[in-house]
C-alpha cells in the first residue's frame, strides 16, 4: 500500500466515523413535557395541562405516572390526547386519581392491532385541575413507559412543570385601582380645559 493510499483509507475511515457520530447526535431521544393553559394560575379557577411528547418514532404505546402539589391542585380529570389515536384505534385508561396523595398513577394509551408506531410529537393527555390555593406545584413524572411497535422501550426524557398559582386579589384592591383611574381622568380633563 502507497503512501496515498493509507492517506485515502485513513480519511475515507475518518469520514465515515464522524458521519456515524452525527447521525447518532441528531437521533435525539423523545421529550415528554407538559403545557400549563395558565401559568400562573389563580386560585379558583380550572386549569388545563396538556402532556406532549416530541421527536418519537413508532410509539405505540405508553404510560406514566404524573405527581403534583395536592394544596395547590386537585386533579377533576384525565382525557385522551389526538397524537397516539393518529395512528389508528386506541385503548385509553385514565389512571386513579389521589387528590390526598397528589398524583394520578398509570395513565395509559396504547394502539390496538398489528399497526406501525406514531412518529413525529402532539398530546398524548389532557388533564384538568382545580386551583384550590395559592402556591407551587412541581408536576414531575414517574413510572414511564414508552414502546415502539415491536414492544421494544423507548428513551424518553420527562420534563417537569413548576406551576404557580396566585390568590384572587381582594375587592378593596380593585376600589383602590378604580379610584385611581378616576384621580387620574379627573386630572387629565382638568389640564384639557
Amino acid at each position: 500500500m502507497t503512501i496515498r493510499q493509507a492517506a485515502l483509507n485513513k480519511s475515507f475511515y475518518t469520514a465515515l466515523l464522524l458521519g456515524a457520530l452525527s447521525a447518532q447526535a441528531s437521533a435525539a431521544d423523545a421529550t415528554l413535557s407538559i403545557v400549563a393553559s395558565a401559568n400562573p394560575a389563580q386560585q379558583g379557577s380550572v386549569i388545563d395541562l396538556d402532556v406532549r411528547i416530541a421527536d418519537v418514532v413508532d410509539l405505540y404505546g405508553y404510560q406514566f405516572t404524573l405527581s403534583f402539589n395536592a394544596a395547590v391542585l386537585q386533579a377533576i380529570g384525565v382525557t385522551e390526547g389526538s397524537f397516539l389515536a393518529s395512528g389508528g384505534n386506541t385503548f385509553a385508561d385514565p389512571g386513579t386519581i389521589d387528590n390526598g396523595a397528589g398524583s394520578i398513577s398509570f395513565v395509559f394509551n396504547t394502539l390496538l392491532g398489528a399497526v406501525p408506531g406514531v412518529s413525529g410529537g402532539g398530546s398524548l393527555a389532557h388533564i384538568s385541575f382545580n386551583v384550590a390555593n395559592a402556591g407551587a406545584s412541581v408536576m414531575s413524572f414517574s413510572d414511564v413507559e414508552f414502546l415502539n411497535s415491536s414492544l421494544s422501550v423507548l428513551t424518553v426524557n420527562a420534563q417537569p412543570l413548576t406551576v404557580m398559582a396566585v390568590a384572587v386579589p381582594e375587592p378593596s384592591t380593585y376600589l383602590l385601582f378604580a379610584a385611581g383611574l378616576g384621580g387620574l381622568l379627573a386630572l387629565r380633563s382638568r389640564r384639557a380645559d
